[in-house]
């Protein structure tokens, strides 16, 4: 028979799987996958239950509904002083992995290139390469995770389409600093490039430090396509709303590629995020601190473990290296992934490899994504387990 994608077909059974069905086989902790295990604010999913009996319940505008495109175009001018036409330049997707999917297939021709700067969301390569344009991997280094400017000049060139940032960016909890954002706008206006950048993590932000967009930059708000994500920041991750602002000239195609993507969104959902959008600052300064002390909380339980843990300033995630707390345990000289499978069955506490995220073979092979959006209860549990196992007291 006739091959099938490329592509598609070449890909493996993702390594969230593979670590959630171990950590349901042997009954672990699953701090692998990144979602909350609460349901969300009150308010706004009782805003989406009304809108659902009042209706209406059709198909809404391609380009969603004016309530949350407003919403959308609020929020930019509220949090980041960007004065956004709604109707032009404001798209509603079914979540961000179609934003993103509908942003890259918009501007890649076979043969551009677009840069990828690793660890990345795992997403983002087959996307690319199934619109024919190759990925250019940069890679961030631990424990900090500065962008290599060197490294990064090298990559642009003459066939440089875009570079995909995400910032706060998964799977590190790295903020990008003004500063790398300047170097990263001065090579994207030299090199006559776009930029798509995934800030669904944009309210969870810790540390004192703050999100900036890129495309507030000068410069870049003609050359930007900013996603956002209803799910993240109302931890509501099964709704898959998403939403792209950018220049009316990228929008317009964007557009055209997202109606034969998923077309439209269901309008419930999309009347109880513009809901949600609207809510006072108290509600965006609690969602921060709130997932700042569950990462504190985890760190700690960790550092006590043994581990050595890394810089996280934002998102769901915190990685650790776990090669200090193996110094007790002679025989154990595996990998990272190898070392995630080991505590999920002996500690039963499931975490994801850091190396998963990386195309290149120089990846880290000594580092451990936890993911820390849980109840108390759960992390105060995980790191107990992960003490216990540290001490051999695990089979």
């Amino acid at each position: 028979m006739r091959p099938v994608n490329s592509v598609y077909s070449s890909l493996g059974t993702t390594i969230f799987t593979v670590m959630s069905a171990l950590a349901a086989e042997h009954g672990a902790i699953n701090l692998g996958q990144g979602f909350p295990d609460d349901e969300g604010p009150g308010d706004v999913r009782a805003a989406a239950a009304k809108a659902i009996l009042d209706g209406p319940n059709q198909y809404p505008p391609m380009m969603g509904t004016p309530t949350l495109r407003q919403a959308v175009a609020a929020a930019n001018k509220r949090f980041y002083g960007l004065d956004v036409d709604w109707q032009q330049q404001v798209m509603v997707t079914s979540g961000a992995t179609e934003a993103l999917t509908d942003c890259l297939m918009a501007l890649l021709n076979p043969g551009d290139e677009a840069i990828v700067l690793e660890p990345a969301y795992d997403c983002y390569r087959p996307i690319i390469e199934a619109a024919g344009a190759k990925v250019v991997a940069v890679p961030l280094a631990p424990p900090h995770w500065s962008l290599p400017h060197e490294k990064l000049e090298a990559a642009f060139s003459d066939r440089t389409k875009l570079i995909v940032l995400n910032t706060p960016m998964n799977p590190i909890g790295k903020v990008f600093t003004s500063a790398e954002l300047e170097t990263l706008a001065a090579l994207i206006e030299r090199h006559d490039a776009y930029a798509v950048c995934d800030e669904v993590y944009e309210h969870l932000v810790f540390s004192g430090h703050k999100h900036v967009p890129l495309m507030t930059l000068p410069g870049m708000a003609e050359r930007c396509l900013r996603i956002g994500s209803a799910g993240k920041t109302f931890s509501l991750t099964g709704w898959k709303v998403g939403y792209v602002t950018g220049p009316a000239h990228l929008m317009e195609v964007v557009a055209k590629t997202h109606q034969f993507v998923t077309f439209t969104t269901a309008p419930a959902l999309q009347a109880a995020v513009a809901y949600g959008l609207g809510k006072n600052d108290d509600y965006f300064a609690s969602l921060a601190s709130s997932l700042e002390a569950k990462r504190d909380r985890l760190a700690k339980g960790l550092k006590e473990a043994g581990f050595d843990v890394l810089p996280a300033d934002g998102t769901y995630f915190i990685s650790a290296d776990f090669r200090p707390l193996l110094k007790n345990k002679k025989g154990f000289n595996g990998t990272d992934e190898e070392f995630c499978r080991e505590i999920t069955v002996k500690a039963k506490v499931a975490a994801i490899p850091l190396s998963a995220f990386y195309s290149s073979s120089d990846a880290p092979r000594h580092l451990a994504r936890f993911c820390f959006c849980k109840q108390d209860a759960i992390l105060n549990e995980a790191s107990a387990r992960l003490k216990a196992y540290a001490k051999g007291q695990t089979t």
